[in-house]
């Protein structure tokens, strides 16, 4: 067995775990019940994708895909940022707002 025959095995074999993970990630951004759980797999998915990335990379040889990862990396890390200021935002806005309280309706 050469190595390029054992690189392949290994890069066809990472596309498949990398491919399944993918499907398992979307299936918990679409299925989340809370706005917290789509973040942590829309950041999760970024991950995955950037492994992706940098698989297609290694196959193709062409290593412009690695910039490519990067940049995606950076975009994933500012929109996680972002989502993360707009929660804890939100919390705060909803500790402000008290609490109606039951009373009479006026007619």
């Amino acid at each position: 067995m050469t190595t390029q025959a054992i690189l392949q095995g290994a890069l066809s074999l990472s596309f498949v775990i990398v491919g399944v993970s993918l499907l398992m990630i979307v299936w918990r951004f679409l299925s989340g019940p809370t706005l917290a759980d789509r973040v942590v797999a829309l950041d999760t998915l970024t991950a995955a994708a950037m492994g992706l990335i940098a698989l297609i990379a290694i196959r193709s040889g062409f290593s412009l895909y690695i910039d490519i990862a990067v940049v995606l990396g950076l975009v994933g890390f500012l929109a996680t940022v972002a989502f993360a200021r707009f929660l804890i935002t939100h919390e705060a806005q909803e500790k402000e707002t008290p609490p109606k309280r039951p009373g009479r309706k006026r007619r």
